[in-house]
């Protein structure tokens, strides 16, 4: 089996995730479309399927939650394989993506759940950007970026930075920024979010 042979994690898939860690958490509906800042209507499209979440709102669901990102991968479906000493792999193509609002692509590259750490690959397409809202992101963390492929935009409320290949960032989650895809190729980065 290659990365190929695995599927976006569907809509329909990412809602129900959302669902369950919504419900486990003890929120209601109408409690996180409050939090959230939109209407029950949304969060309810969101968790049936009917609409897929931007990077911003998907951020922003899992902080109200209080749970990582790194949650909305764990579908059920993953096996990883944990080995003598606490090791765990899990091989590329065991790991399904997100496909995102403005068809931003999130995947997990840990292969596990990490207290404290998130770690995982974004693909910016051509024209994308995290920020749909209108609203610069702010979450919980220290975020460490590096671009594999392509060209990313990062936009805090005073200053615009530019990474090409091999260019890093660090800054802290709460600095209210955007990240977006400003070329005609695609852009591709990783991406670790250290958490307090």
């Amino acid at each position: 089996m290659t990365n190929r042979d695995i599927d976006m994690l569907t809509s329909e898939a990412l809602g129900a995730r959302l669902r369950e860690l919504r419900e486990q958490s003890g929120r209601s509906l109408r409690a996180l479309s409050r939090e959230l800042g939109i209407s029950p209507s949304a969060v309810s499209q969101i968790e049936r399927g009917a609409m897929r979440p931007s990077v911003s709102r998907l951020i922003a669901y899992v902080t109200a939650l209080g749970v990582p990102l790194a949650a909305v991968f764990e579908t059920g479906h993953e096996k990883p394989v944990e080995g003598p000493q606490g090791i765990a792999v899990r091989r590329s193509w065991e790991v399904a993506p997100i496909l995102l609002g403005g068809g931003v692509t999130f995947r997990r590259l840990s292969p596990i759940q990490t207290p404290g750490v998130e770690f995982f690959e974004s693909i910016y397409p051509p024209g994308a950007e995290s920020n749909a809202h209108g609203r610069l992101l702010r979450h919980v963390g220290y975020e460490v970026g590096t671009v594999t492929e392509g060209e990313l935009t990062i936009e805090f409320e005073r200053e615009v930075v530019t990474l090409s290949v091999d260019d890093s960032i660090t800054f802290p989650c709460d600095r209210p920024h955007s990240i977006s895809n400003r070329s005609a190729a695609p852009a591709v980065a990783t991406w670790l979010i250290v958490h307090p």
